[in-house]
């Protein structure tokens, strides 16, 4: 998971040494940073980044405190303090030798525009709950690799944003050029603050880059938040799937707000003990179903990706606690298996890893390690389609690193897969919206936006649970049906077109798959060839999107979701709708009683009873209808 902040004010690279590199909590005013992380037995801060060699830095090299003051405070080179000396002797102004130490604009000019600095972005880089749970209790080999991996899903998300989204720019934004070299300072966390066990690091970028002439320009940070989700995407997929071929284990999907997305966790890792180590998350469930509540009133509709990423943020500012006294790993890691041990028992704690092996092995005999590239492009473009209706290629490129964690249960794949599956996606079931101006500067890769030519399916309510009233459902729930729809529409046209051009050589697998070799899944990892025949003609693509459009949302797809008139009934609305059916069938009950007849409406609206299947056209439809 990835989450990021800005760093603007002059000042704030005091809270980052005095606090962030001191493990979150305060450092005693006075005490040199050094002097005080070897006290408390914390890590030091390290530089990353290919920029590191035009300042003089290499990957691995401690963080001081004076270069914090100097690169993250003042936007200078690490080393301004030599720099100016030698030129001064040499026999510059003052001003002229500060200022050939500045990386790009000075802040002084900044500021005297009025406007607020930009110093850098704090990528915030953690684990997933169940491998925090499995690297805060497991043995040394355990919480090594898991720390190794982490380390690594770290490099590989800064490196493609470096390689792919990081540009520079000039001439207040007209001008723009790739940047593949940040200067990156990294501190590494263990727990949050309090105490409990939380894996993540701190990844300070700086908002200057070097072009190939050597001078340094602010980066378009605008790239660098839109493409958040997909460097998180991309860091949980490498992390996963390191840890998960290591040790032998396999994820499994966590729901943890109805509706929306679930969370791939490692299987076998108890409900109850992410509860135990997620401290921070029960502070914030209650604020964050309040102000999620007052969302839903406000705007009737659940919050979408990014309101779900604001609402989330005030409900942690809001149960934020005061920071607390750091303590070396060793002394954390023996508190967090005794208190463990206190509330669960030993064997249970001692045995975690075996039974999240034996899960692992369990799933890993049940899932093959394949995947079907047809039907990929389809499951990811239904879903960013539903959720978003217009999009670019960053959001599907997320959407295909999701798609392979969640199908593939932890399992390797081949290098690119993701890129892969998102060009498959936008060439098949996309077209381009973004129109090149002649003249002007043609748009990235990851800036073009799209539109697919998926039929939008139809919402439906879902009976509520422990009391709650039922609820719309969410685009994600919307999305996941449209793509099974299609899916399954799919797989039979290959299933009828296997069994009529092949049909003494093909077979059937107990899932219903044709076991031809005209299929996508010939083999592990498998990927589209041009040299390959088409999965589909023409003709049968065409027959699967008119089926997918046509196809109602099946039962069996909705795990207990239900489209039942008896839910719809439910409904604020329909609740009302039967008030009023209800008052009118009495007045006629009155009527009839006394001896007079009823008049007769003189429009079907002003009889509730018909309104109220008006209303709602698809109420109660049955399995084949639908639009």
């Amino acid at each position: 998971m990835l989450s990021v902040a800005k760093v603007q004010r002059p000042n704030a690279w005091r809270y980052y040494v005095r606090g962030v590199a001191f493990g979150d909590g305060r450092r005693p005013v006075g005490q040199p940073l050094k002097d005080a992380q070897e006290m408390a037995g914390l890590p030091s801060g390290r530089w990353w980044g290919r920029g590191l060699a035009a300042l003089g830095l290499t990957a691995g090299q401690t963080v001081t405190e004076r270069q914090m003051e100097l690169v993250f405070g003042q936007l200078r080179h690490p080393d301004a303090d030599r720099i100016e000396r030698e030129l001064l002797d040499d026999g510059a102004t003052p001003e002229a030798a500060r200022l050939a130490t500045v990386l790009g604009q000075p802040v002084e000019e900044i500021e005297r525009r009025k406007a607020t600095p930009l110093f850098a972005l704090d990528y915030t880089f953690r684990a997933q709950a169940s491998l925090i749970v499995l690297w805060a209790l497991g043995d040394a080999p355990t919480r090594q690799v898991i720390e190794r991996a982490h380390e690594r899903a770290i490099a590989t998300a800064l490196r493609w944003l470096e390689d792919e989204v990081a540009e520079t720019r000039w001439s207040s934004g007209r001008q723009r050029a790739k940047a593949p070299a940040l200067v990156v300072a990294k501190w590494r966390h263990f727990d949050n603050r309090d105490g409990f066990p939380l894996l993540h690091d701190h990844c300070l970028v700086l908002n200057r880059a070097q072009r190939p002439d050597g001078s340094w320009y602010a980066l378009d940070t605008v790239r660098l938040f839109q493409n958040v989700v997909a460097a998180g995407t991309l860091y949980t997929l490498t992390m996963t799937t390191e840890v998960c071929e290591e040790l032998g284990l396999a994820t499994v999907p966590r729901e943890v707000t109805p509706g929306l997305r679930p969370v791939m966790e490692v299987a076998g890792v108890d409900q109850e003990l992410i509860d135990w180590s997620a401290t921070r998350r029960e502070l914030m469930a209650p604020v964050l179903e309040r102000i999620t509540d007052q969302y839903v009133k406000k705007h009737k509709r659940l919050p979408g990706e990014r309101g779900r990423h604001g609402l989330g943020w005030w409900a942690a500012q809001d149960t934020r606690r005061e920071k607390k006294t750091p303590k070396p790993l060793h002394q954390l890691r023996a508190w967090w298996r005794a208190s463990a041990i206190l509330r669960f028992g030993k064997e249970m704690v001692d045995g975690l890893l075996q039974r999240c092996q034996a899960a692992g092995r369990a799933i890993r005999a049940r899932v093959r390690p394949v995947v079907d590239t047809a039907l990929a492009a389809v499951d990811v473009a239904a879903i960013v389609f539903t959720v978003r209706r217009s999009f670019a290629r960053r959001h599907v490129l997320a959407e295909a690193r999701r798609h392979l964690l969640e199908t593939l249960r932890g399992r390797g794949f081949t290098r690119g897969l993701d890129d892969y599956i998102a060009d498959a996606a936008l060439f098949r079931h996309a077209r381009q919206l973004t129109v090149p101006v002649p003249g002007r500067r043609a748009p990235a890769p990851d800036q073009l936006t799209y539109t697919a030519d998926f039929a939008l399916p139809h919402r439906w309510w879902i009976a509520g649970i422990a009391g709650k009233p039922p609820r719309e459902s969410s685009r994600y729930e919307r999305a996941k049906v449209a793509s099974l729809a299609l899916q399954n529409a799919i797989r039979d046209a290959r299933i009828l077109s296997g069994a009529r051009d092949e049909a003494p050589a093909a077979t059937t697998s107990a899932t219903g798959r044709a076991d031809d070799h005209s299929h996508d899944q010939a083999a592990p990892h498998a990927v589209d060839h041009p040299g390959r025949d088409a999965a589909l003609t023409p003709a049968q693509r065409a027959a699967a999107v008119q089926a997918h459009q046509q196809a109602a949302m099946p039962e069996e797809y909705l795990k207990g979701r239900t489209t039942d008139p008896a839910t719809w009934l439910n409904t604020p609305k329909n609740l009302a709708l039967l008030a009023a059916f209800t008052r009118a069938a009495e007045a006629r009950a009155r009527i009839i009683t006394d001896g007079a007849q009823p008049k007769q409406p003189a429009k079907d609206v002003a009889d509730p009873a018909r309104q109220q299947h008006t209303t709602q056209p698809d109420q109660g439809r049955g399995a084949g209808q639908s639009h």
